[in-house]
């Protein structure tokens, strides 16, 4: 607990290594080790000595946030503070930082960066998920279930089919997740406008071009630049991934509110995990509300605003670039990651803890389920002679009586009625209207399909896994907790009640 305000990211939702990757902490060295890239590339050219890069080098992990938060206190601007301190620890090759860089070429692409490490965090977590999917969806495949359509009683589905469809949702944003991380491009180094025109200049002579140091220096990061870009990369990259970020909230989302309804009292077919001590209500003790969905409900909404806030950035940054972006990004890109990621968590916990009242679904199928069967009535009486329309409007005269009975707390007398009904009668034995009225009996290709699909999550699960197996280089810096700050010459500036004078001012040209 802290005496102000943090954002409940910051301690309360998603996991710590995100909330490590999005730290300060590491977003200052990970800008470090892009001017120590940046400074490498450019000693090919000649344009840093080996002694100015052995003493870049050893300060490079020596961020010391207190002193950068003095120095922003009084230029406004904070990658430039990060740079002066940075500076004033490598006395011997802080002066060869930055060379003919824009802010913007070391924090778009450090943004990018991160991004990518998120998106496979967050893989894995997906992974994990649609792997105990596929473990539900097998062990009720074949579970007949009532099926609902418009909140109503409709025909006979199973279980397994019902959570078949919740993961194929997942399974598309999963995919969709996997080719971002593999494509997702950053900004490249191309200076204020983007035309690149500072490194020509500061290359010119050199035997280096621009584009061959600019892929130097984003290879150590795994990326690839963009092909074409402002100061900043063009904001329908974020858009992109806040969208998608947002199409695997809403499937998440989904599966939550149908589970919320499926575990209401009048249905009581399935449940969240509930612990033994949990408390439900204040008020009333015999409450087990369902808060895991509710809570993946409530996040679902931050990540779907969020990328809306992406839309705004990505239509609303003029020409070249303008700052109005800034602000925002500081928040909707890591807390849609992070609300994302304990979203997956949650939904890993109530699929994996899924409580199923088989009593509860064979009551409703008892209950519904003869309703769904007068189509096979229907159609073994017309097989044998009935004219369809008129049969059409006894079984439909039937049910509505059926409807009344039921609905005054009656069992379901459908059946009976059916046989005592000589016109329908006429045309079928009572074996066939025995056959005909058995509910599990209709549900059709639902088991085979759900099969199917868990199916699918296992060959994704596995191709993921194969392809995690050999991973690319990571661009993030080691975390934030073994961090020693280096000498610095600078110290914060402190108010009245010793706390660090506030940041937060925008990085501008």
């Amino acid at each position: 607990m802290n005496d102000t305000y943090q954002s409940p990211f910051s301690w309360r939702y998603g996991r710590p290594e995100m909330r490590v990757l999005f730290s300060e902490q590491t977003k200052r060295r990970m800008w470090r080790r892009l001017w120590l890239a940046l400074a490498q590339a450019q000693a090919k050219a000649g344009l840093v000595s080996e002694v100015e890069l052995d003493d870049i080098r050893r300060h490079v992990d020596a961020v010391d946030l207190e002193a950068a938060a003095a120095i922003e206190a009084e230029i406004g601007h904070d990658l430039m503070a990060e740079l002066r301190v940075f500076a004033s620890q490598a006395t011997v090759g802080g002066g060869k930082l930055h060379l003919g860089a824009t802010s913007m070429d070391i924090e778009d692409n450090v943004e990018t960066a991160r991004m990518k490490a998120a998106l496979g965090m967050l893989l894995s977590n997906v992974r994990s998920l649609l792997e105990a999917f596929a473990d539900k969806i097998e062990e009720y495949a074949d579970l007949p279930a009532m099926g609902y359509t418009h909140l109503q009683a409709a025909e006979p589905i199973t279980l397994g089919m019902r959570l078949a469809m919740w993961a194929h949702d997942v399974l598309l944003d999963f995919e969709d997740l996997e080719h971002l991380a593999g494509w997702l491009p950053g900004k490249g180094l191309r200076g204020a406008v983007g035309t690149s025109v500072s490194y020509e200049l500061l290359l010119r002579g050199t035997g280096l071009d621009s584009d061959e140091m600019e892929s130097d220096v984003l290879a150590a990061f795994d990326l690839h630049a963009v092909p074409i870009s402002g100061q900043t990369y063009p904001r329908k990259l974020d858009y992109k991934v806040l969208s998608t970020l947002a199409g695997l909230a809403a499937s998440c989302a989904k599966f939550a509110f149908d589970v919320r309804i499926l575990a209401s009292s009048p249905f009581g077919e399935l449940g969240e995990p509930f612990g033994r001590k949990q408390v439900g209500s204040s008020a009333m003790p015999f409450k087990r509300n369902p808060i895991l969905c509710e809570r993946i409900t409530s996040l679902a909404r931050i990540v779907a605003a969020h990328a809306q806030i992406a839309w705004h950035n990505a239509a609303d940054n003029l020409l070249e670039r303008t700052l109005d972006d800034s602000a925002n990004r500081r928040t909707i890109i890591p807390e849609s990651f992070l609300a994302c990621d304990e979203i997956v968590r949650l939904a890993h916990r109530v699929v994996t803890g899924l409580r199923v009242d088989k009593a509860a679904i064979a009551r409703n199928l008892e209950r519904f389920g003869p309703f769904a069967c007068t189509e096979a009535v229907l159609v073994a009486a017309t097989r044998r002679g009935a004219d369809r329309q008129a049969l059409h409007e006894r079984l439909r005269e039937l049910s509505l009586r059926a409807w009344q009975a039921v609905e005054e707390g009656q069992s379901n007398p459908l059946a009976a009625l059916i046989a005592g009904d000589k016109a329908i009668m006429a045309h079928l034995s009572p074996q066939d209207l025995e056959s005909a009225m058995q509910v599990t009996a209709h549900t059709g290709l639902a088991g085979r399909r759900a099969r199917t699909v868990a199916s699918l999550l296992r060959t994704a699960c596995g191709r993921a896994q194969a392809a995690q197996a050999t991973p690319s280089p990571t661009p993030v810096a080691p975390a934030a907790a073994t961090a020693r700050p280096g000498p610095s010459p600078h110290r914060p500036h402190k108010s009245a009640d010793g706390a660090h004078q506030p940041r937060g001012k925008e990085s501008h040209e």
